[in-house]
């Protein structure tokens, strides 16, 4: 557990300082739009690397082919999709509709993206064998 803490922290801070830079060192965090998109750009990068340091770190999934770690990484890819889809949905809800900063918006949907990321991966892709 305290690996997946660890690492889910420092995949939350690739995502938010990802997000911020694209939102607020760029003119995109001028519109709903430009948001939207540094948000999902941020997401993207914080799932490549949160897949790399789940696979070798937290969960220590072994695959025995190129084949089998592509299959792992799609289906932790598409799990984050699903993830990643309450993320944007919810900034866009904090920010569009109550009228928050995009980042409080961000801030607030992490938490419940947190949760449902750490099921997702535990019990749907890193199932295979554990390295010892």
């Amino acid at each position: 557990m305290f690996r997946y803490i660890f690492v889910g922290g420092c995949t939350t801070l690739v995502n938010f300082v990802v997000f911020a830079i694209l939102c607020y060192g760029t003119s995109l965090g001028n519109s709903d739009l430009g948001i939207t998109i540094s948000n999902v750009l941020s997401i993207a990068s914080a799932i490549l690397f949160a897949y790399v340091a789940n696979k070798w770190f937290v969960f220590r999934s072994h695959t025995n082919s190129f084949g089998e770690m592509i299959g792992e990484m799609i289906k932790f890819c598409g799990a984050r999709l699903g993830t990643m889809a309450i993320e944007v949905g919810g900034v866009y809800f904090f920010h569009s509709i109550l009228h928050q900063s995009p980042m409080v918006g961000k801030v607030l949907t992490t938490v419940f993206v947190l949760i449902g990321n750490y099921f997702i991966s535990k019990f749907l892709v890193f199932r295979g064998e554990k390295k010892k």
